[in-house]
């Protein structure tokens, strides 16, 4: 099952990486850095608690979950002209918008993300969302076989606006943890705003010590991030293993290619994964 939005770092190319890494038995699933959703998507957890800080990307996750048929005629009111794009992109910047029901904003979230330049989302200072138009000649607006097969699999899925750290205070002995979050830049023009707010190296760090009470507590986790000094460094005590990452979302099209990540977990990989993963 693949995601119904695109998302910066979505991890959709690289589930062949990370999903032998995962663990096979555990008993909730919880993934604070929700984005696109691709993990979750792909392992189908039983028990799933999926949270972001971003409150348009979780509205648009409960629409998908409680009210996807809305969303898809809402969706059919737009086309893919520039005009029609600007229009909408604007909305946030006009009073009326706090009046829009959740299913209209969920459409133009999603709208947005695929007629944007590269699926990007960003918001200003401001908490406006400011990319450009994407200028793609057919953008898939409505996919509907996939906004359906994403409803059901979200059909009982809890999904918060919340911080990351949350999961530390909700996890148990036996729970699983994905972690996504900004990475860590590799060089200044590395992109982490995804809220007004960004996410810098003192948020890596509380990340760092939530991971620390994570594994004092026995909850399982796996984070996904730059394969940087910093973060080497920071994360020496656990497995690290190296992935191969194709990135797209770059202006110079000579400039989308693999870069290396890591998988940071608390547990040792199986020797037959081990194995599978050096072949």
């Amino acid at each position: 099952m693949k995601p119904f939005i695109k998302w910066a770092g979505g991890k959709t190319k690289l589930l062949g990486q990370l999903v032998p890494l995962i663990p096979k038995d555990y008993n909730n699933y919880y993934e604070p850095f929700l984005g696109g959703g691709a993990v979750f998507f792909n392992l189908a957890p039983r028990k799933a608690f999926l949270s972001d800080i971003n409150e348009e990307l979780i509205n648009l996750y409960v629409v998908v979950r409680d009210r996807a048929n809305q969303l898809i005629q809402e969706l059919r009111k737009y086309d893919s002209s520039e005009a029609c794009y600007y229009e909408c992109r604007n909305k946030d910047r006009e009073p009326g918008y706090k009046f829009m029901t959740s299913v209209q904003r969920a459409a133009r979230t999603l709208y947005l993300n695929k007629t944007c330049w590269n699926g990007l989302y960003r918001v200003n200072s401001k908490d406006q969302f400011n990319v450009p138009f994407g200028q793609r000649k057919n953008p898939n607006i409505i996919d509907e076989e996939t906004i359906l097969s994403c409803s059901y699999a979200l059909r009982d899925v809890s999904l918060k606006v919340e911080d990351f750290k949350t999961v530390l205070e909700k996890s148990e002995k036996g729970d699983f943890v994905y972690l996504d979050p900004p990475y860590v830049p590799l060089n200044t023009t590395s992109f982490t705003s995804y809220t007004k707010d960004g996410f810098n190296w003192n948020d890596q760090l509380v990340l760092k010590d939530m991971c620390d009470e994570l594994n004092k507590k026995g909850v399982r986790f796996m984070q996904s991030n730059s394969n940087s000094e910093l973060v080497l460094d920071l994360y020496k005590d656990y497995t690290i293993n190296t992935i191969y990452a194709p990135r797209f979302i770059n202006s110079k099209g000579n400039e989308r290619n693999k870069i290396e990540e890591v998988a940071i977990t608390n547990y040792e990989i199986s020797k037959q994964t081990r194995n599978w993963w050096e072949v």
